[in-house]
């Protein structure tokens, strides 16, 4: 597939930076962005966020490398959660609110050897805690009054977590070797791809609770990220959440009980589309454990190349795949 290759301001800084072989050298592996040299190998965290319309406005989501929204459970709407992963931490402010994880949290964050960040969750995560590659810290994070039920009242710091990864004894590097120096291919300058128009991707009908969109910014060449009929803006800076990147991954889910507790298969693979600088591809992807990162195609079958900048991934349901509207 031809690509054409475009130039702005924004990106200057790492439209010349080359795509490098030497594990984590200044590199953020989430993001292909620069990073500092003293976090390189630091483990990545993964904050269990919630997306419940009482829990806004969030503290701290716009400092994310990447944003999974995913349906949370098959009730109440199929409201949605989100779950953050920071490569920089140790530094945070208040983020959250933090709620509780799923089966399918553990697994995403087993491919990242992240540490899981979250509030308990239901009996079925047990078994996947249990496993080797998971580490994780559990509740007690700090309270904060902000006038709301308890349940919206729990955040975290970044000088809270070091404290915590120091109790625990968790490593702040990581604990396996990665498939390679970073999580996705990148792009070594901004590509803009031959496609179908993307200004919106409408996720109205997939999380009809939240209502999730995000819009082209064509002066940022970001997608922005907007819910229950409003912009997403960070309660600590004001920020938008907004994304170089947007990959929709189809996915088949099993439903554990009549509580509407489920597990995505996100072991597997399945269809998706991967969009960017206003243009949707269709894509494939593929994730062969728990621990395995999950690989993208193009339509050709080459591992997708992507632009360097913030992700957010969505995972689609499969049931609804067909109530995802792009334009």
């Amino acid at each position: 597939m031809r690509r054409r290759l475009i130039t702005a301001a924004l990106i200057g800084a790492i439209s010349t930076m080359m795509f490098s072989t030497t594990a984590f050298a200044a590199t953020n592996e989430l993001t292909g962005l620069p990073v500092d040299d003293s976090i390189a190998t630091q483990r990545p965290v993964a904050i269990m966020v919630d997306n419940e319309k009482k829990a806004l406005a969030h503290f701290g989501t716009g400092e994310a490398d990447i944003v999974y929204e995913m349906m949370n459970s098959t009730a109440n709407g199929r409201v949605t959660r989100l779950m953050c992963l920071y490569k920089d931490w140790q530094n945070l402010g208040q983020t959250g609110s933090i709620r509780s994880a799923r089966t399918t949290n553990v697994m995403l964050t087993g491919e990242y050897n992240a540490v899981l960040i979250h509030d308990g969750g239901p009996k079925y995560i047990k078994t996947y805690l249990a496993q080797p590659y998971a580490a994780h810290l559990s509740g007690s994070f700090s309270r904060i009054k902000n006038g709301k039920p308890t349940e919206y009242t729990e955040y975290c710091f970044g000088s809270e977590l070091v404290s915590r990864f120091a109790k625990a004894g968790l490593p702040t590097t990581y604990t396996y070797g990665l498939e390679r120096p970073t999580h996705f291919l990148f792009n070594d300058t901004d590509v803009v791809r031959e496609g179908a128009p993307a200004g919106t991707v409408d996720l109205n009908g997939v999380f009809p609770h939240n209502r999730s969109i995000l819009t082209f910014n064509p002066q940022t060449s970001t997608y922005d990220y907007s819910e229950y009929g409003a912009l997403h803006l960070d309660a600590e800076d004001g920020q938008t959440l907004t994304f170089k990147d947007v990959i929709l991954q189809e996915v088949s889910f099993n439903q554990l009980d009549k509580n509407g507790y489920m597990t995505y298969n996100v072991v597997g693979s399945g269809n998706g589309y991967y969009i960017s600088n206003g243009v949707a591809i269709p894509i494939t992807w593929s994730k062969g454990s728990e621990t395995g990162f999950t690989h993208y195609y193009d339509a050709g079958g080459a591992e997708l190349m992507i632009n360097r900048g913030k992700i957010y991934i969505g995972l689609v349901p499969s049931d609804t795949w067909g109530s995802l509207v792009i334009g």
